[in-house]
């Protein structure tokens, strides 16, 4: 085993090299750092979504369920409570089961009005998650019952800007929707409701309020209103496919015992999914993609270092050859050469933790907000660890081939060819020229996949901005307004409070239209699912028979207002009011689902098995109330008059700048009703922005490492090419003096290039057709095999690399013959 002294001398004989040659030194360790640099960063956005646990204790076995109904087309539904309460008592492989509501409330009597976003638990909610009051106490087991005294407990962010951290604020009372709550507890910062370690209740992504859910005896009749989110946790040593098998068999026992609850064509299936997974969402597909890109930006970065390793061997091996011809021993010489490896490697992965941290840093500042566990995401031990793992791998990956090749010199034949054995001499079975062709064909071939991959999902970024989402989004203001039972506890109140609101709204200078929807396109809340039936519709399959609608319920301008064409019938208007006959507006899908080829108008549909028929008077094109990507679903809008929901979005149509209208908007609010709030209040453009935001970030990262990688390729090419060109100096003065033109000379150097870069981009492209299929679900109006994409990049990574390979070709047709003969 080799001495501490020799690995001493091996490092310091190491740290001379690098040191005495920096422009070698500079660019293989920026190369590296930018490799090393950017895995590192999408390890640590990796880790902290995807393998750090949630913190609750025993989060790994912790799930919430869905219901999933096949024949509705709804990938996720709640629960009743008469489905929480069978699953409650008739599971084997749960140990706590909890019900949940999300719950928004007029906050009064505090300053100025709030909404404020609370979800309501049942007591067990506490066990499940192992959580407990910092002050006070958590709700205890009666209060799941009915009659008990209103209760309330605060969020520990909440409790600090509401309150100021006051610590006698046990009993005092908070007045939700003119009702009074006793505060009994507050929770500790540790425990967060937050859609970055807790799933959307309802909507709800952040709540400020916990509040008790008090089930009466009769509740395990309620198969209606499905509206509770179910939390459970698995018993010790359960799985997740037990669990799932046991909630299969009990969706099919509550299907024979309430079978007018669960037709055939709907369906029931309760679906476990691990908290973690519901947390991260659809953001795992997309990490693991990027992970991927960015380990083939570190591959190319360490190819890269190893053609300069192998272009300083080569230049080196007379000098090794002499260290052989004294004695040394191969695995002494390979050991050296391990060692420069390991320095350079080290260097590189302290710069790509800098690098690291920056990229966090930006991260924080400007990611999406959507984006789960986004202030999680930190450097950490198991990075920094990471980070030295691979920093190791990288040093063995580019310094191992180089090394074992310039330690396998010929000593007689390098000594006797006065150090240009270089060009021809054997080890490993390949020369170094071929060693190095071969890692810029493989250099070329990652480049290229990755830039088809960010040619693929920037084209359909592209469509999803270009393609109309159905409105005009451009000069609209858009808020919420709901109002407490208490005060507009009846239809009439609620109609004539929303009268009184648009006429001052319209009263504003710069107002042109003003509308209402219970739901707005592109909001959190922004979709509302109902089972309809349509009038003399023969399903072709059994699965056809229930069907699900988008629902909208508007008021008679709100189509104006969003500028959401007619395409045939009328809008509602001044007569469709209460008492009248009960009338909908149906899309075009909807109409041509049900209707093709018949006139729409006049046709009748109703909600649910029991509701009202009503007749279709106008027909609208589709809007993409629910995401900007994809198709709508087919939706039905019914008039707010006739159906006069106490909260609303309210959009207001304006000639200038939206936000600025937001002051007088509030103040018309407050001057019908003081004690009401305004909230989640943006313009539609905003929205519409938001909504793509993760999708956006995706792409702009992917064509970041594409860029970057398309960068080293051409790097790798022109640093091959340099050496060649270099190698064969003496060859090409002899040819210039023997009358070569420096055309002929730019071909012959730039036909080096064509092989490797060639077979680079065949392999690349194969790569690229089998790969790019992965993107697939992330891709709007734009296939997998985009024939533009495949046939466009492949030229431009080409051309990139010919550009690379001209610059030393047309320095090599500049050279002096005499200087070049002389050279020897």
């Amino acid at each position: 085993m080799a001495s501490m002294e020799s690995w001493w001398q091996d490092i310091r004989h190491g740290l001379h090299l690098l040191s005495r040659n920096r422009g070698f030194t500079v660019v293989a360790a920026l190369s590296l750092a930018i490799g090393i640099g950017a895995t590192s960063a999408l390890f640590t956005v990796t880790h902290a979504l995807l393998l750090r646990p949630l913190p609750y204790p025993d989060a790994d076995r912790i799930a919430i369920l869905w219901q999933r109904s096949p024949g509705l087309g709804v990938p996720q539904d709640w629960f009743s409570i008469g489905q929480y309460l069978d699953i409650r008592a008739d599971n084997r492989v749960f140990d706590e089961v909890t019900a949940a509501i999300g719950a928004s409330y007029n906050l009064t009597g505090q300053g100025t009005p709030e909404r404020i976003d609370g979800v309501r638990v049942t007591s067990s909610f506490f066990r499940l998650f192992g959580a407990s009051a910092m002050m006070g106490r958590v709700f205890a087991a009666a209060e799941d019952t009915p009659g008990q005294a209103p209760t309330v407990i605060l969020a520990h962010g909440y409790w600090q800007r509401r309150f100021g951290s006051d610590p006698s604020v046990i009993g005092k009372t908070l007045s939700l929707n003119g009702n009074p709550y006793t505060i009994i507890g507050v929770m500790p910062a540790t425990f967060l409701f937050d859609k970055e370690v807790m799933p959307a209740v309802n909507g709800i992504e952040h709540a400020d309020l916990l509040l008790p859910l008090p089930m009466g005896p009769t509740a395990r009749a309620n198969r209606s209103g499905e509206d509770f989110n179910i939390f459970a946790r698995f018993k010790s040593a359960v799985t997740l496919a037990t669990a799932q098998a046991d909630m299969d068999g009990l969706a099919g026992r509550m299907k024979q015992q309430y079978p007018a609850n669960y037709p055939a064509n709907g369906g029931l299936t309760i679906s476990v999914v691990p908290l973690l997974t519901q947390v991260v969402g659809d953001v795992r597909l997309a990490l693991y993609i990027l992970l991927g890109a960015v380990s083939f930006v570190l591959l190319i970065a360490c190819g890269n270092v190893a053609n300069l390793l192998l272009s300083r061997g080569a230049i080196r091996e007379k000098e090794i050859a002499i260290r052989v011809a004294l004695g040394a021993a191969h695995g002494r010489v390979v050991r050296q050469l391990m060692t420069e490896s390991l320095l350079l490697a080290l260097i590189s992965g302290i710069a790509g933790l800098a690098i690291a941290l920056g990229a966090i840093a930006i991260l924080h500042h400007a990611g999406p907000a959507t984006l789960p566990r986004l202030r999680e995401i930190s450097i950490d031990l198991p990075v920094v660890g990471f980070t030295i793992l691979i920093t190791t791998i990288t040093s063995l990956l580019f310094g191992l081939v180089p090394s074992l090749r310039a330690s396998r010199v010929d000593p007689n034949s390098v000594l006797k060819e006065g150090g240009r054995g270089a060009v021809g001499t054997r080890g490993l079975g390949l020369s170094h020229h071929q060693l190095r062709r071969l890692l810029i064909s493989a250099e070329v071939a990652l480049s290229l996949v990755l830039l088809v991959g960010a040619g693929l999902l920037t084209r359909s970024y592209r469509r999803i901005t270009e393609a109309s989402p159905g409105f005009d989004p451009h000069h609209v203001l858009s808020l919420r307004v709901a109002l407490p039972g208490q005060r507009y506890g009846t239809a009439d109140a609620v109609t004539t409070f929303y009268h009184q609101f648009e006429d001052r709204i319209r009263q504003i200078p710069g107002v042109t239209w003003v509308g209402a929807n219970y739901l707005l396109p592109l909001s959190s809340v922004a979709l509302g699912w109902e089972p309809i039936g349509v009038e003399g519709f023969q399903p072709k399959t059994e699965g056809d028979g229930l069907i699900i609608a988008s629902s909208g319920y508007i008021s008679q301008d709100y189509f104006r207002a969003m500028r959401i064409p007619l395409s045939k019938g009328r809008f509602f208007d001044s007569h469709d009011t209460k008492g009248t006959p009960d009338v909908v507006v149906v899309d075009e899908q909807f109409a041509q689902r049900f209707w093709s080829g018949q006139d729409p108008l006049g046709k009748r549909i109703r909600q649910g098995d029991d509701g009202p028929w009503r007749t279709v008077i106008g027909v609208v094109n589709d809007a993409k109330e629910y995401q900007a990507a994809g198709e709508p679903p087919i939706t039905a809008y019914y008039p707010l008059e006739q159906i006069p929901v106490p909260q609303r979005f309210m959009v207001i149509r304006t000639t200038g700048d939206p936000l600025a209208l937001t002051g007088p908007v509030i103040a018309a609010l407050h001057s019908v009703d003081a004690e009401l709030p305004a909230f989640d209040v943006a313009t539609l453009e905003q929205r519409l922005h938001d909504s793509l935001a993760r999708r956006r970030f995706a792409t702009f990262l992917l064509g970041i490492f594409a860029a970057v990688a398309v960068t080293l390729a051409a790097i790798g090419v022109y640093g091959v090419i340099t050496y060649w060109t270099n190698q064969r100096n003496q060859e090409i003065g002899i040819r210039m003096a023997m009358g070569a033109e420096p055309a002929a000379i730019r071909r012959m150097v730039v036909q080096q290039a064509l092989a490797p870069v060639g077979i680079g981009l065949g392999v690349g492209l194969m790569a690229a057709l089998a790969l790019t299929r992965l993107v697939n679900s992330l891709l709007f109006g734009v296939s997998a095999t985009d024939l533009v994409t495949f046939v466009t990049l492949p030229l431009v990574m080409g051309g990139v690399a010919l550009l690379a390979s001209y610059v030393p070709a047309r320095r090599a047709s500049q050279v002096d013959p005499l200087v070049a003969l002389r050279q020897e």
